[in-house]
């Protein structure tokens, strides 16, 4: 399989994926300014959309969408426990998470990264955040991981996405909950792989 990312970006959540997976895989700078891959070939060549994540799997299938990405790497590890079973209330769980990680938190962060977007604008959307973030720390109140004792992919997904709160000025303090769940995210040897990978470790 091959992964397009970007360092930092959202594509950090599949890239975690498949480290906790232990699945063979081939990492793929896509630099989502540019487009320009490493060979010198036009990203959206491969895909359209000219955004990561972007998944090309073994048949030469492309997968896009970071929420579908990452659950079909847990699906083709099930001993890793990445997503309980399809089917399931847990499963059905597990994609209330991503959805809300991507339409809450990831979609959220938007306006912040637009030099475009007025202050004001920048203004609401950290406070919608802050919402947001408040429910998360109050659901992590007495879990080692979001859905329970197992890390999930959404644990991977969340990770990601409050990686931007810092250089988005957003302070994280007033969630301890969500603080200590982000540590014990950064130590697992997976998201540590991961984030060397993508050269964000010091």
């Amino acid at each position: 399989m091959k992964l397009y990312y970007s360092p930092g970006a959202c594509s950090l959540s599949p890239h975690i994926a498949l480290e906790e997976a232990g699945l063979p895989y081939e990492a793929v700078l896509a630099p989502t300014k540019t487009k320009t891959l490493p060979d010198g070939s036009d990203y959206r060549k491969i895909n359209p959309l000219g955004y990561v994540p972007y998944l090309v799997l073994d048949d030469g299938t492309g997968l896009p969408e970071g929420p579908a990405i990452v659950q079909y790497i847990a699906d083709q590890a099930p001993a890793k426990k990445l997503a309980p079973p399809n089917g399931s209330l847990a499963r059905y769980r597990l994609q209330s998470w991503l959805n809300f990680i991507g339409t809450e938190l990831h979609k959220g962060f938007g306006p912040l990264f637009n030099p475009a977007s007025p202050d004001e604008v920048k203004a609401a959307a950290k406070e919608r955040l802050a919402t947001r973030l408040k429910w998360v720390d109050e659901q992590l109140a007495g879990k080692t991981w979001l859905m329970g004792d197992d890390f999930s992919v959404a644990d991977g997904y969340l990770f990601t996405v409050t990686n931007w709160a810092k250089p988005m000025q957003i302070d994280l303090s007033p969630y301890p909950n969500l603080v200590a769940w982000r540590a014990r995210v950064a130590a697992r040897p997976a998201v540590q792989a991961a984030m060397k990978a993508e050269g964000l470790l010091g």
